[in-house]
């Protein structure tokens, strides 16, 4: 799978606003996740296509057999179909936003 990050896509701090605005334009909803230290979503497969960026904290994604790690004002893109993970790797609460197309 080719590379599916973009680092840094938005500035520090992160905008929630902002992040919302950029993907509405490009035909995305936008959701806000926080997750405790440790917390796990797995083997998640959706019809659409999926964005993700991290607030604050820093999660570990696999996407298909690629692993990724994305920390604050990273986007990440999830192509439909793939059979996807998150992980919260900080040692305190991550909040997180997707969004689906």
């Amino acid at each position: 799978m080719t590379d599916l990050i973009i680092r840094k896509k938005f500035p520090a701090p992160v905008d929630q606003a902002a992040v919302a605005a950029s993907w509405r334009d490009r035909g995305y909803s936008c959701h806000l996740f926080s997750d405790p230290p440790g917390q796990e979503w797995n083997g998640f497969v959706h019809a659409t296509n999926e964005l993700l960026s991290v607030l604050d904290g820093e999660l570990e994604l696999t996407i298909g057999n690629d692993r990724y790690t994305a920390g604050p004002g990273d986007e990440v893109f999830i192509p439909r179909d793939a059979v996807h993970s998150v992980k919260n790797i900080s040692t305190g609460q991550t909040r997180w936003l997707f969004g689906y197309d």
